[in-house]
């Protein structure tokens, strides 16, 4: 079995009992981390260097919809009903299976280059079984920890065709991933699903595919919010049939109620929180504040690699930001000053994007924190010449001065992703290539402008 030891960094474990370490060893062996301490000695393993670097554990990113990769900032200007209307009902139409494929592989590698270890695939343009296994077989091929989400397309329906909110979730296809390509659930890339929620869709439409979700033992995950819902009093119908549990995850949520926040997290619903893109695309302020007045926190995500970049860091910067400025801004109007220390501590943004990201899969027991026994997904973080140093609160440095720029080693499962700052694949410029001839197809289609188009023509 494979040993690996870690040595001499600064152990950011996000573990309870082992505290962060200002100089540490992690022993891994396989896939499993089997020791954490100042000291370990390990002469049949190998040793890679730590020193002058923060070794914490690999982030998870909620919520993402990887298959959007090839449309990077083509969204960047949009409000979210600019955006439903441009891509959903329009740029979303043209995608071919090659397309999500190599979109969905750029945006998990992508992720592993910036830290991320787990990725929460968000895939809603999925017309086809093809199109399904194109993106699942990419995330198999990338080597992250992924759940991939099914979802489904969300075009204008066209002459005699019903709305999209009025169509269940494919029971056919959510069985033929778990007898097929998902079926181990065990494995890397596992199974949940994207499904409308009563804010998109008839009440028996989110009935049928909580009930589908319940049954089969996934994750039903969910936008919330964005103009008026579909089905009003939806939540409040759901819950009285005993379909709102653990298995639930609400996406966003700002337009919810304190008393319904209040109800769902009596009953285990998780949350996750897309600060940046909410709060720039109109969705409104994040509720990360709502959550912890009500003993809550959010996982977070980038969303949209169509309007934002695929960083976590800043992400979760963002999220800690936005609740400060919020709780600043609440202190000035009652007071008329500044509030006497800050609200929100840099630790819980680091928690957001580790344990609570785990909690939110059910995977706990897993990831999230390093500590013998669970999974060795884990990111090494070089402090640079002077980015990152001096560390004087290894916690605060990783999440107000990190980016995905710094991180040099990414393993997942016991195993490198990335070593000594480069992605261990070798086909990167043909990956390039590829990605941006798909995003170019797709906006010529639309005939919407691109420089690299432009670019190719000259």
């Amino acid at each position: 079995m494979t040993k690996i030891l870690l040595r001499s960094g600064i152990v950011v474990t996000q573990d309870a009992a082992h505290g962060v370490l200002p100089a540490g060893d992690v022993m891994i062996e396989g896939d499993r981390i089997v020791a954490i301490a100042p000291r370990l000695d390990a002469p049949d393993a190998e040793v890679v260097d730590c020193s002058r670097h923060i070794v914490l554990p690999g982030l998870i990113n909620a919520h993402m919809h990887t298959w959007q990769t090839a449309l990077r900032s083509v969204a960047a200007n949009w409000t979210l009903l600019e955006y439903f209307r441009h891509v959903h009902a329009g740029l979303a139409t043209v995608f071919v299976p090659d397309d999500i494929h190599i979109a969905t592989l750029a945006g998990a590698l992508n992720q592993l280059d910036h830290g991320v270890t787990t990725l929460v695939d968000w895939a809603h343009n999925n017309p086809t079984p093809a199109h399904t296994d194109a993106g699942v077989e990419a995330l198999q091929q990338s080597g992250i920890r992924a759940a991939f989400f099914h979802g489904s397309p969300k075009p204008d329906p066209k002459p005699g065709e019903p709305h999209f909110s009025e169509v269940p979730h494919p029971r056919s296809e959510i069985e033929r991933l778990l007898k097929g390509p998902l079926s181990d659930r065990d494995a890397l890339v596992t199974l949940g699903m994207a499904v409308l929620g009563p804010h998109y869709s008839t009440l028996e439409v989110s009935a049928h595919d909580f009930a589908l979700a319940k049954e089969l033992g996934l994750i039903a995950s969910m936008h919330q919010g964005g103009g008026k819902a579909r089905t009003p009093g939806g939540w409040e119908a759901l819950m009285a049939q005993g379909l709102v549990g653990p298995h639930i995850n609400i996406v966003h949520g700002n337009n919810l109620t304190d008393a319904q926040l209040r109800g769902f997290i009596d009953l285990g619903v998780t949350f996750s929180i897309t600060p940046e893109n909410e709060m720039a695309q109109g969705h409104g302020h994040p509720i990360t504040g709502r959550l912890r007045a009500l003993g809550a926190a959010p996982s977070i995500g980038v969303d949209l690699e169509s309007a934002i970049a695929g960083d976590m860091f800043t992400v979760a910067r963002m999220a800690l930001a936005s609740q400060r400025a919020l709780d600043n801004a609440a202190e000035r109007a009652r007071s008329g000053g500044i509030p006497p220390t800050s609200t929100v501590p840099a630790s819980e943004a680091l928690d957001w994007m580790t344990i609570r990201g785990a909690a939110m899969l059910g995977l706990g027991d897993r990831i999230g924190s390093l500590a013998p026994g669970k999974q060795a997904d884990i990111a090494v973080m070089s402090l640079g010449p002077l980015a990152m140093w001096p560390v004087h609160d290894a916690v605060a440095t990783v999440v107000m001065q990190g980016t995905g720029a710094r991180v040099r080693d990414v393993l997942v499962a016991g195993r490198f992703a990335k070593r000594a700052g480069r992605l261990l694949r070798r086909d990167l410029a043909t990956l390039r290539d590829k990605l941006a001839a798909s995003g170019e197809r797709i906006l010529g289609r639309l005939n919407v402008p691109s420089i690299s188009r432009q670019i190719a023509a000259e």
